[in-house]
């Protein structure tokens, strides 16, 4: 099959199509031609080459690929319908971004708690090819209500900013919820989750057509954060604080966010886009009892309720802009330069 992989790390000129072996779905595995792959920050990472973190090369990136059941292995249609979502060939499905690689009975805390948790595209071979295998109950089926290059756009990120704000920060309709970098795919998924659940959603951006959009997806006011005093413009517009910060942007941003917490209030922070350094003054962590919190992806449920409501039309995707999988590499300068609002998706075909 062909596939854009990463030879060596290092820029986008690393990325080039090649002919690699297709995968062989085994035991209760499900061979899925890829339709459409979302573009992540993750991708970027992974292809620089993430300290500790070594992939065999060449590599296969993708995190949110979206595609047509093409093959089930053995024992997979007796998997998928044992955990209640049956797939069969034709099916169009999600494959789920993170996932555990063996069977769990115990689901009943975070799935990234196990050490065999992985993350497809960075774990595992990803959406970058024309082919890829899935684990049978790592999958869920769509539906038409969106074409396959939207439903790309939807799975991290959705995932991502659903655990935050409903996982971690437990978000209380009502609330006010500042949420970062509103352009980028998590952040125009939490502007749309702080809406559905009825809160005031102020969002930020570094540019006047990015705050427009972030408008016409549910935030309620608009603020420049590349203006250094930002966070006093959100103190303005709230008259003392926000309840939720939805921080994934890092070394930036972080300290300022924290400032901009009402006395009670939590962040929630699920990435260090900018650096993993951060400052945090204790006292005013204690005095206003606020909540710094850690979020890692999502659990399985968190896509399941997240599918639904897209499925529903309650939150849409938001794509940026398509390219052909094989032009992957100006994908990639284009969400390095900070140019797309939403999401980048590649398309096979």
């Amino acid at each position: 099959m062909g596939a854009m992989v990463v030879r060596s790390p290092g820029g986008p000129e690393q990325l080039e199509w090649a002919e690699v072996p297709r995968p062989v779905p085994e035991r209760d595995e499900v061979l899925v031609r890829v339709e459409a792959c979302g573009v992540n920050h993750l991708d970027l990472h992974v292809r620089r080459g993430l300290p500790g973190n070594p992939i065999e090369l060449p590599h296969i990136l993708g995190s949110e690929p979206v595609g047509i059941v093409e093959k089930l292995g053995p024992e997979a249609e007796a998997a998928s319908a044992s955990a209640g979502r049956p797939v069969k060939p034709g099916d169009r499905v999600i494959v789920a971004p993170g996932f555990l690689e063996r069977f769990h009975a115990d689901r009943s805390g975070p799935d990234s708690r196990w050490p065999d948790y992985r993350v497809i595209g960075s774990g595992s071979p990803g959406g970058y090819g024309e082919f890829v295998k899935a684990r049978a109950e790592n999958l869920v089926t769509v539906s038409d209500r969106w074409t396959p290059e939207e439903w790309a756009a939807t799975p991290l990120v959705f995932l991502t900013a659903w655990h935050m704000l409903v996982g971690r920060a437990r978000l209380r309709p009502g609330e006010t919820v500042l949420v970062l970098a509103a352009g980028s795919g998590v952040g125009s998924a939490a502007v749309q989750i702080g809406r559905h659940f009825g809160c005031r959603v102020i969002a930020t951006a570094g540019a006047d057509w990015k705050l427009e959009r972030a408008a016409e997806l549910g935030a309620d006011e608009g603020v420049d954060h590349s203006d250094p005093d930002w966070p006093q413009a959100v103190r303005a517009l709230t008259g003392g604080g926000v309840d939720v910060v939805v921080e994934h942007v890092g070394e930036a941003t972080f300290s300022k966010a924290v400032t901009t917490l009402a006395p009670g209030g939590r962040l929630v922070t699920c990435g260090a886009t900018t650096g993993p350094a951060a400052e945090l003054h204790l006292v005013h962590l204690f005095a206003k009892q606020l909540s710094v919190l850690g979020s890692y992806m999502g659990d399985f449920r968190d896509l399941l309720d997240v599918v639904a409501l897209l499925s529903a039309g309650r939150l849409h995707p938001v794509v940026d802009r398509v390219f052909p999988v094989r032009e992957a590499a100006a994908a990639h300068r284009r969400l390095e330069a900070r140019e797309a609002f939403g999401k980048i998706v590649l398309k096979h075909g």
